[in-house]
């Protein structure tokens, strides 16, 4: 091939060769979090009918508690809420913390399901009506699985304070760990200061942080999700049942945590999966133990009626075939990287746009994530999931790529 104008051709040469030093691009992520969390007691005050915000018609029900949430499991998408980010007082929804604490630490081999955990004098539950226990026996030694048993099933106060102590040295350097942890993730409106959810002025949480962490746990802690669901659990000869009481009434819920005390009312946090579908609720605040399983009853019932499973784009399909540069090959296939399906109102379609990142140069390795693709229903934004390459494109060779280089350089 010839230039009508070979006089500028070793300097174009110079530019394309200085242009093809080799140079890599960081991309990172971050996310922002600050950290900001009771049990029995006399019955809480009745609350007005509180409604929520959603994206469907008409609304979702209007339920008597200061705060209350539903959330999509798949997507984390919150479905409806009302003062989804007040803190408030968990109460002994703090012990789901303490409790995927001690499940992410059997996953990875910093506790053992067999190690034994000393009951000292503070850990030590005197049975008394105003809080609930696992009744370990002064001085005792239990396993961490039975600890476990008794965290979840029983709410124990002395099953958590024992953990705490065994894990952190005390129930303050445990508090720690909690906090930090829920920084990781991304509880922002959060502050534990102990592992029970005995009533402090500092210790809060919010429906939004406490769904976030119900997810985590369902998520991250498979292993040990079905103790959530379990009835009863005996320790000591002492049974205990659940004191979910939706567990006994709904096949489909298998999870997650009450919580009582005067100060944070009554709370619960569940979670229930019907026809592939999983849904998470939190209830903050009601006056009874009735009325946050009957709160609870009836935002899943509005959830599954009024929601439903999409499938946006079948897993292989190419999507976009965007251009690279510098490779033995022009462009690349791209489509999802695993199955996508998100939740949206019954009835609404879907549509999906691709966002390719800019200026992608080879190589690419087949699996990587080279933009991202948006679901958007009655023009809003619903999900969004990584864009991925479906093959390999190898970098080509030096004098193919300054070839390359000077078709772009004029415009070729």
């Amino acid at each position: 091939m010839q230039f009508k104008t070979p006089s500028i051709l070793p300097l174009a040469f110079a530019i394309a060769a200085s242009a093809l030093v080799p140079g890599a691009t960081a991309f990172a992520a971050t996310h922002a979090a600050k950290p900001a969390a009771q049990k029995k007691a006399a019955t809480a005050p009745a609350s007005a009918p509180l409604a929520g915000q959603t994206a469907v018609a008409g609304g979702p029900p209007a339920l008597p508690a200061k705060a209350w949430l539903l959330m999509d499991f798949d997507s984390g998408e919150v479905l409806a809420s009302a003062n989804p980010d007040e803190p408030l007082p968990p109460a002994s929804l703090t012990k789901m913390m303490t409790s995927f604490l001690v499940e992410q630490a059997l996953r990875s081999g910093k506790l053992k399901k067999d190690d034994l955990v000393s009951v000292s004098q503070n850990a030590w539950c005197r049975g008394s009506s105003t809080e609930s226990c696992m009744y370990l026996p002064l001085n005792s030694q239990a396993t961490v699985i039975d600890i476990l048993r008794g965290i979840i099933i029983q709410s124990g106060n002395d099953a958590s304070k024992a953990i705490a102590e065994h894990m952190a040295g005390s129930e303050e350097g445990f508090a720690k760990l909690m906090n930090a942890e829920a920084q990781r993730l991304g509880m922002t409106h959060t502050h534990f200061v102990n592992p029970t959810g005995l009533p402090d002025p500092d210790h809060k949480s919010s429906a939004r942080d406490l769904a976030i962490l119900a997810r985590a746990i369902i998520r991250d802690s498979s292993d040990y999700y079905p103790i959530y669901a379990e009835r009863e659990f005996k320790y000591n000869n002492i049974k205990q049942g659940n004191r979910n009481a939706l567990l006994y009434t709904d096949p489909t819920v298998d999870g997650l945590k009450t919580g009582h005390t005067q100060e944070a009312g009554f709370c619960l946090v569940t979670s229930s999966k019907r026809n592939g579908m999983r849904l998470i609720t939190v209830i903050l605040n009601t006056n009874s133990a009735q009325a946050r399983a009957d709160e609870t009853r009836a935002l899943l019932g509005w959830g599954y009626a009024n929601f439903e499973k999409a499938t946006p784009i079948e897993p292989t399909a190419v999507v976009a075939s965007p251009k690279i540069a510098f490779g033995k090959a022009d462009t690349v296939a791209a489509g999802l990287g695993a199955p996508w399906t998100i939740t949206v109102p019954r009835g609404q379609k879907v549509s999906t746009s691709v966002q390719v990142k800019a200026d992608l140069e080879a190589p690419v390795a087949k699996g990587a994530v080279i933009g991202k693709i948006v679901a958007e229903s009655n023009g809003k934004q619903v999900a969004e999931t990584p864009l991925v390459a479906q093959a390999d494109v190898e970098r080509a060779g030096f004098f193919l790529r300054m070839w390359q280089h000077l078709m772009r350089l004029f415009g070729k």
